[in-house]
């Protein structure tokens, strides 16, 4: 459940109401779509020209973290060309005969997209090759010395594949999208005008302070700041007038455990283990897996890429390093911060002279 605050800021994280909620407040078109401006811009210039020669658009493929805006461009694309969109995602395509349906079932100039696409079995991801170059459907017929294959024509379509690990995905398949966007982190701003627009959806009044306040927790991500905006929301319902103003705003954030840089509890934690337990490091992360109860892979992809960001923790060959920057923010939270235990090398400038008595 997303009420768990420990797992509030996980943009990975989807639950029945995300889905509900997301889907009014997705934009329909690129002049809604906020940010992102190089993105729409070529996308813009690809949809305008497939559109006006009527044909299918050349096959997209969008990468970059969780949660911003992948799939609702996606159905942008398919909005823009007036045509139907396909939803799947690379573990539901177990065989090559699922994607064959689904292939065949399509219209001309249809969009299917294809989420996590770096993770679809070999065998499917084979049948794709044609289908995406020659729009052509390679089936086997029979099984040994008298098995023969049979091409069947599909209709012209466009694949729009998403994928947070863009590096998974064999070079065959990539090279077969004719356009490759990644998708950045969103800057304050532009998290703010997210928030703006969608308490407007919502029927929400939120103050320019507390729509900052929002964002600024938002880790860059739209899905986390809109599900923020619906907890503060809750709470102004229960707590105050529904207003939301930068007390209310901070209030809320502060009941879900979400300090003014944007870290929940699971974030302190970790930091804090580095710190005291580990003397700030260099640490392993399966010590801090050990430590925390947690999985390495859920330490390496929800949590250390925004304290990365943030520079509260350095990767090194000797392991994980709490910074300076991340010391001063637990000291002010509270925490006890002992020295570090590693000594800072005095560096000796190379034009410096020898000292005395040196060979």
């Amino acid at each position: 459940m997303t009420d768990d605050v420990s797992r509030l800021l996980e943009a990975d994280l989807i639950d029945d109401a995300d889905v509900a909620i997301e889907g009014t407040l997705r934009p329909r078109t690129l002049d809604e779509y906020i940010g992102q401006r190089e993105v729409k811009a070529n996308l813009s210039v690809l949809l305008q020209a497939a559109r006006g020669r009527g044909e299918a658009a050349d096959h997209v493929l969008l990468y970059g973290p969780p949660g911003l805006g992948k799939t609702t461009l996606a159905t942008i694309v398919a909005r823009e060309l007036g045509v139907n969109i396909r939803y799947t995602s690379g573990p539901a395509v177990e065989r090559a005969g699922d994607l064959a349906a689904i292939l065949t079932a399509l219209d001309e100039r249809d969009v299917l997209f294809i989420d996590e696409i770096h993770r679809l079995n070999r065998a499917v991801e084979e049948i794709l090759y044609p289908a995406m170059e020659d729009y052509a459907l390679d089936v086997m017929i029979g099984k040994g010395p008298s098995a023969r294959s049979l091409r069947l024509s599909l209709k012209p379509f466009t694949v729009v594949g998403a994928t947070t690990r863009a590096g998974r995905i064999s070079s065959p398949l990539r090279d077969r999208f004719g356009a490759t966007y990644r998708l950045d982190f969103y800057g304050e701003d532009e998290l703010v005008a997210i928030v703006n627009r969608s308490a407007r959806i919502l029927g929400v009044e939120v103050q320019p302070e507390a729509a900052r306040a929002i964002a600024r927790r938002g880790r860059g991500t739209p899905r986390i700041v809109n599900r923020l905006l619906k907890r503060v929301r809750d709470h102004a319902q229960v707590h105050g007038d529904g207003r939301v103003d930068e007390r209310t705003a901070t209030d809320a954030m502060r009941a879900m455990e979400i300090d003014d840089e944007g870290l929940d509890s699971t974030d302190r934690k970790l930091l804090a283990a580095i710190v005291q337990k580990f003397g700030s490091g260099p640490v392993g992360v399966q010590a801090l897996a050990a430590v925390l109860s947690e999985e390495v892979e859920t330490i390496e992809d929800v949590y250390e890429p925004f304290l990365l960001r943030l520079g509260f923790i350095d990767r090194t060959p000797q392991g994980r390093i709490a910074t300076e920057a991340a010391r001063q923010h637990l000291s002010r939270l509270g925490f006890e911060v002992p020295p570090p235990r590693r000594a800072e090398p005095e560096m000796v400038a190379l034009w410096a002279d020898p000292p005395a008595g040196s060979g």
